[in-house]
């Protein structure tokens, strides 16, 4: 998953061992806070446009690698180079929409189609990173950070960081669908599109600002998932996709509210689980809990009126 802690010293100043529960949950909220930006474009996407995306996992790496590229490859502050790579995965979604999945969806292609659309998109995505970076293992240019010891929790000053910037991307989002007028017409033609392009909602200008949209927190997803695992490689991202689906389905499809909510309770359950099970089965515990909402709960956490 997200959070690494093979290199911290898990004692106390005494030479104690750290409690690994709180441990665990502090490293919970950074997986979560990874999920959060990831699910909220995941399911903005599905709210809006009805598209199942199964190469937003390649989205997430290319993000990566655009800005290893940006500020490795051609030296420029990390910072700028996050903020240049998540735009250009913006204009990269639309652009994928546009030419990729337009064709399909003009002549009504049905669902199933699309899924396989975007099933290839991933594919090509996928070897053409590993064409132009290699396979080799990647990490990005920073200063390696110390633990911080916050009251029972063991983190560092990038995991801060990443759940920092995941609480501003929730509040933007929030204040987006809730105060702007493209978020009212987007939440409006998630309710019924039909509808809304009576209405008088310009139905193209909004499919593509939410797709911009997704493939900016895509971007910003894939660079905070790459700096809290260390290193990466070409599909690592589509690794995380399961994760990201369990914590989207939980919420409540097409909900962003539910997207947050599913990853704090998927990325959280997670990282505990790993006090009492190997490590490498914490994605099993993903698809357990995926399981049992399926079937107690199959609408998701968040009941879903409209879809955003």
């Amino acid at each position: 998953m997200c959070a690494r802690v093979a290199h911290f010293d898990l004692r106390d100043q005494s030479g104690a061992p750290l409690n690994l529960v709180p441990l665990s949950i502090g490293f919970g909220l950074v997986t979560a806070s990874v999920l959060a930006l990831a699910s909220l474009g995941l399911t903005l996407q599905f709210g809006v446009t009805n598209y199942v995306n199964f190469a937003y996992g390649a989205f997430l790496t290319l993000g990566a690698y655009l800005v290893w590229q940006i500020s490795s490859g051609w030296g420029v502050n990390f910072i700028v180079a996050v903020v240049i790579a998540a735009l250009c995965m913006g204009v990269f979604a639309v652009v994928a929409e546009r030419v990729v999945m337009r064709p399909f969806t003009r002549r009504g292609s049905a669902l199933f189609f699309l899924l396989i659309v975007t099933f290839g998109l991933s594919l090509v995505l996928d070897n053409l990173i590993q064409a132009i970076w290699g396979p080799e293992y990647q990490t990005f240019s920073l200063p390696s950070p110390g633990p911080l010891h916050l009251g029972p929790f063991l983190l560092t000053s990038y995991q801060l960081i990443v759940i920092g910037v995941a609480v501003v991307v929730m509040v933007a989002v929030h204040l987006l669908l809730t105060r702007t007028t493209v978020g009212k017409a987007m939440r409006a033609m998630s309710d019924d599109s039909v509808l809304a392009s009576v209405s008088g909602i310009d139905i193209e200008r909004i499919t593509m600002l939410t797709w911009f949209l997704s493939g900016f927190l895509a971007a910003i997803a894939g660079i905070a998932l790459a700096v809290t695992t260390v290193s990466f490689v070409p599909a690592f991202g589509d690794g995380f996709l399961f994760i990201i689906f369990a914590a989207v389905i939980l919420g409540g499809i097409g909900q962003p509210y539910g997207a947050m909510l599913g990853a704090l309770v998927i990325g959280v359950a997670t990282e505990v689980s790993a006090v009492v099970i190997p490590a490498q089965y914490k994605g099993v515990v993903a698809f357990a809990i995926l399981v049992i909402v399926l079937l107690l709960r199959p609408q998701g956490l968040i009941a879903t009126r409209g879809k955003a």
